[in-house]
């Protein structure tokens, strides 16, 4: 394929053709006339050898490649959008634009509100936009992270492409303020034999697979995709939660639970900012990283909270 000879206008036409499923529409989306879209989707179809878009009855339908094309072509544009807005210098006093990061919650909660606060102070045109991770974080890291300006996940769950470390964390459980028999702490046989409060997705993959290597399975009874959610769901009940240190103290008064240590040595948590190395000497995306890491080294440690 030589991109030499495309014309990338025609990524443009495309993403507005696949979405809108109508030429009227799409050549008004973009600013093109009706007969201007035609022409643009005629080259589209001889270059992919297909309809893209069939009509049936009354309507278009997106072919089997369309339906392919279209997460792709949003994709590609995206990338196209972040490579020529790429900038030699950054003024964050005076800019005006968006960064979009994707964080869980519990990233949001204790670093993202601190990050938010000083761009706030120092950069009032900056706007933050917080995306909760998808699931294909860890299958397609590279499509991820072409899409985006940053993600917010600790180390351990991806890796190979750049990263600033943020803060450090640790993994500790909660119990309801009253719950009976763990008065001294938590042993490793309650961790086998009290039910469990467990995050779905897969982020926490360090702290699950130390679990499975002490030969410790968790007697699952409710699992939740939001890790603020952890401690209200183990309130006033005998389940147990592992949960990051910095958000259990800031929701333990909250949710009416108590912060309880393993009965083992957990595995670290630090939790860094990853970006896709097209980012790595844009202007705009430097000041996002280092004041991205100056937040986090401000950030008290978790024996100090």
């Amino acid at each position: 394929m030589n991109l030499a000879r495309l014309d990338l206008n025609l990524v443009v036409a495309l993403r507005a053709l696949l979405e809108e499923r109508n030429v009227t529409r799409a050549g008004q989306r973009v600013g093109l006339s009706q007969p201007a879209m035609s022409a643009a989707l005629a080259r589209l179809r001889r270059h992919f050898d297909d309809d893209l878009l069939a009509r049936v009855g009354g309507h278009y339908e997106l072919t089997a490649l369309g339906q392919v094309l279209l997460d792709r072509t949003s994709t590609a544009y995206d990338v196209l959008e972040r490579l020529f807005s790429s900038q030699a210098d950054f003024d964050p006093a005076s800019e005006n634009r968006e960064f979009r990061l994707l964080a869980s919650d519990y990233a949001v909660a204790v670093f993202g509100t601190e990050l938010a606060r000083v761009v706030h102070a120092e950069a009032p045109g900056i706007r933050l936009r917080f995306t909760q991770t998808p699931p294909t974080a860890v299958d397609d890291t590279a499509t991820l992270l072409s899409a985006t300006d940053g993600l917010l996940m600790p180390h351990g769950v991806i890796s190979d492409f750049p990263a600033t470390d943020l803060y450090d964390d640790r993994w500790v459980f909660v119990v309801a303020r009253d719950h009976p028999g763990v008065e001294g702490g938590l042993t490793r046989r309650d961790l086998a034999r009290l039910p469990w409060v467990t995050y779905q997705r897969t982020y926490d993959a360090p702290a699950v697979r130390q679990l499975g290597m002490l030969g410790i399975e968790p007697r699952v009874e409710i699992s939740v995709d939001n890790f603020q959610l952890l401690p209200l769901m183990v309130a006033g009940t005998r389940r147990i939660a592992l949960i990051q240190a910095r958000l259990a103290r800031m929701l333990a008064p909250i949710a009416a639970v108590r912060v309880v240590e393993p009965p083992y040595e957990a595995v670290p948590l630090r939790e860094a900012l990853w970006w896709h190395p097209v980012h790595t000497h844009d202007a705009a995306h430097i000041w996002l990283r280092e004041t991205a890491a100056r937040v986090g080294a401000r950030l008290p440690r978790t024996d100090e909270e």
